[in-house]
């Protein structure tokens, strides 16, 4: 079997699924090329499981101060090189193409007639779970931006549909908690209006990440640029997170038993949902705008906080692609293996 995966680069929720997607394969040795769009090729980083990978300019997302733009994202993208792009992609050698949200890779499938397994957070949104701000603009974009003949969906509960857990880094544990210690992510905000929330909570030490941070310390805040190496291991040891509701990164923060503040982008249908399944779920608190008092309060919090305990999805996702069962039937019966074995703990 040999498979061309189709990953979205613009967040990096995806690159850190697809990393993990791409040791199962590896272990089973199972012939995978790699293709990334959404990104320019110099601002990725530590992608040396990928091999030798192919990036394409692809469609991207338009965000600002905390806000995804319609517009911006309309008028910003060439879609005259994407064109090109689904059209020269010679897909000859792949007996199957696996996309995460990557809309060439899927759409020249899909006019090739090869079988496309769409695969991620943005399939779920097929099935009946929690949903605020949608509109048919927004699903039309979830569905149809990356579509696939298999939607292979994932979420923290299955929602009583053919949902899978989310695929999380395995190979990292909590650490040593440093109950003051909190981790930031909020690379599509005012990272100088985060800045200077952050700190008026100097009784906290926020280490806040960013692609185009500079490495700096300030009294309480360290800021440093986006990293897999360091942004993991300051995720093991912290206490808390404050993020955007991005699926990926909630996942790994779920996982690890930490405590979890996300803000959404605002218009974005899909973090927008996740922050009302979180609420519903107990897994994590919602932040409406940047302000010192909620955040404050978050932090003094005596609520619980839950540690989801995952199996290694990404492997047995690679085991199911590669026995070729790909029905409706055959996920439900993949879905209903894989719950069996979370443990939600606290």
């Amino acid at each position: 079997m040999k498979i061309l995966y189709g990953v979205q680069g613009t967040g990096n929720g995806h690159l850190s699924r697809a990393r993990a997607m791409a040791r199962a394969f590896a272990a089973r040795n199972i012939d995978v090329d790699y293709l990334f769009s959404g990104r320019s090729v110099n601002r990725y980083f530590d992608m040396q499981v990928f091999g030798q990978f192919r990036v394409c300019e692809g469609l991207t997302l338009a965000c600002s101060n905390g806000k995804l733009s319609y517009l911006k994202t309309c008028v910003g993208n060439n879609y005259g090189r994407l064109l090109r792009d689904v059209l020269t992609l010679d897909l000859s050698d792949y007996d199957l193409v696996l996309t995460d949200f990557e809309p060439i890779t899927a759409w020249a499938g899909w006019l090739r007639g090869k079988t496309v397994v769409s695969i991620g957070h943005q399939p779920a949104f097929d099935h009946r779970v929690p949903m605020a701000g949608h509109d048919l603009r927004s699903r039309f974009v979830m569905r149809m931006f990356a579509p696939g003949s298999v939607r292979l969906g994932m979420h923290w509960d299955s929602f009583q549909a053919p949902i899978l857990p989310p695929i999380v880094n395995v190979d990292h544990a909590p650490g040593s908690t440093e109950p003051r210690k909190v981790v930031v992510y909020l690379p599509f905000e005012n990272q100088l209006e985060v800045q200077a929330v952050l700190a008026q909570i100097p009784e906290y030490n926020f280490y806040i990440y960013a692609p185009d941070n500079v490495a700096s310390t300030r009294g309480n805040l360290h800021v440093l640029p986006t990293s897999l190496k360091g942004f993991q291991e300051d995720l093991a040891t912290c206490a808390a997170v404050i993020c955007n509701a991005g699926f990926e990164l909630s996942s790994e923060c779920i996982a690890l038993g930490k405590r979890l503040l996300v803000k959404p982008l605002d218009k974005q249908m899909e973090q927008s949902s996740n922050a009302l399944a979180l609420s519903q779920l107990g897994y994590g608190e919602t932040l409406e705008a940047l302000r010192v008092g909620p955040i404050h309060n978050w932090l003094n919090s005596s609520a619980p906080v839950y540690r989801v305990y995952y199996p290694d999805v990404a492997r047995e996702v690679v085991l199911w692609l590669s026995e070729g069962d790909l029905l409706a039937a055959s996920q439900q019966n993949l879905s209903d293996r894989l719950w069996d074995k979370v443990i939600v703990g606290l």
